[in-house]
């Protein structure tokens, strides 16, 4: 199976109740829920090589290089902000408790504390400093201090999906019992219209596994909501993916909408979860229009010591000539009137009309599935 990013799966867990007890003497930092998602992603070994919330020396080289210190590739800083108030009883070296719904769930040890520059931060991540964009809004949100350190997770997040909430320890388990040794991971924070399924079972023609890998955690207003996107795959699966094939689990971090870098990023979770291969598609983790098309596709020209291996889709569409979905790879008439483009404006709106989009563009199933709910989307 493939090695983990780094070459080893880290684990900080420490779900003795000792521990929890210990921590409640120390000086205390709440976290969000989704600032607790990433900390038991770090805990579980889903952001390995990292053990903890970055150093300086690596946040430093992450937006200078999209690489950690020992050259490691890594494009998205992993980090937890401290006002000047939380900080004015805390010092390097000390242990902190991260707090969650009044119980400390997890320990950082505070090895380096420091200030940043939002402006840098924004710019290196996000290409633009724009307050448009959601994830430089993020940043600029953010308190003025960072504290880097290894961490101890000592109780996992709620989810509402624990059927499908698997650990990389957990997916490679699972794809070595089914005996899958190429697997491609399919990142998605939408509901599957018909050329979502294209992509998904061209790539599945030359591995042995899928895995579906939706984004759960905080995403932008119009966004599908988590509950949605989890019921329209499961019609999916029901009816249109053979048995055995391929498998769902979720990652629950929040979307940055950082494109390139975060198509990095998330390439280097599929990797630790066992995943050989992974879908990189047009615009990817993009929003608005602060990146090209394919701008995804290039950074990876940039890390060809990734350890895992893109597979790049490009236009795909409904040709009523070909009449079947396909690429511009592969069909003559794109551009013409034969062109049928997936829309997914267009097909969200219909949707929360309470209208079925045409068949060419999402299976009936996953439409009703969407539809059952009475709203759909993030508000």
């Amino acid at each position: 199976m493939i090695a983990p990013h780094g070459g080893k799966l880290v684990k900080r867990i420490d779900f003795d109740g000792r521990t929890k007890e210990e921590a409640k003497d120390l000086p205390k930092k709440e976290i969000s829920l989704d600032k607790f998602r990433d900390l038991a992603n770090i805990g579980h070994g889903l952001f390995s090589p990292l053990e903890g919330y970055m150093v300086w020396k690596d946040f430093d080289n992450v937006l200078r290089e999209g690489r950690l210190e020992n050259d490691v590739p890594w494009t998205v800083p992993i980090v937890l902000d401290f006002s000047e108030e939380e900080l004015k009883d805390i010092q390097e070296g000390d242990r902190i408790a991260l707090v969650y719904d009044g119980r400390p769930v997890g320990i950082l040890h505070a090895e380096d504390i420091y200030e940043y520059d939002k402006v840098r931060y924004a710019k290196s991540v996000f290409g633009t400093d724009s307050m448009e964009h959601p994830g430089v809004q993020n940043v600029f949100a953010m308190e003025d201090h960072l504290v880097g350190g290894n961490i101890l997770l000592l109780e996992d997040p709620p989810t509402q999906f624990p059927e499908y909430r698997l650990w990389p320890e957990d997916t490679r388990v699972l794809f070595r019992e089914k005996g899958w040794k190429k697997i491609v991971g399919f990142q998605t924070r939408n509901t599957p219209h018909i050329g979502h399924e294209y992509v998904q079972k061209a790539a599945l023609t030359v591995v042995d596994g899928l895995l579906i890998n939706p984004l759960i955690g905080k995403k932008k207003k119009g966004d599908f909501r988590d509950d949605v996107i989890i019921k329209a795959y499961e019609a999916l699966f029901e009816e249109y993916y053979p048995k055995g094939t391929a498998t769902m689990s979720i990652i629950e971090t929040e979307m940055r909408y950082a494109g390139p870098r975060e198509a990095i990023f998330h390439a280097i979770m599929r990797k630790n979860l066992g995943c050989t291969h992974f879908i990189v598609g047009r615009d990817h983790a993009g929003v608005g229009k602060f990146y090209g098309p394919f701008d995804a596709h290039k950074i990876f020209r940039e890390y060809p010591d990734l350890g895992i291996e893109p597979i790049f889709f490009r236009s795909f569409y409904y040709c009523d000539k070909c009449r079947a979905v396909v690429s511009d790879k592969i069909c003559p008439h794109e551009g013409s009137e034969h062109q049928i483009n997936f829309s997914g404006t267009a097909i969200r709106q219909m949707l929360v009309e309470g209208k079925r989009p045409p068949e060419d563009m999402m299976r009936p199933e996953v439409a009703d599935a969407i539809i059952s709910f009475d709203n759909p989307l993030v508000e």
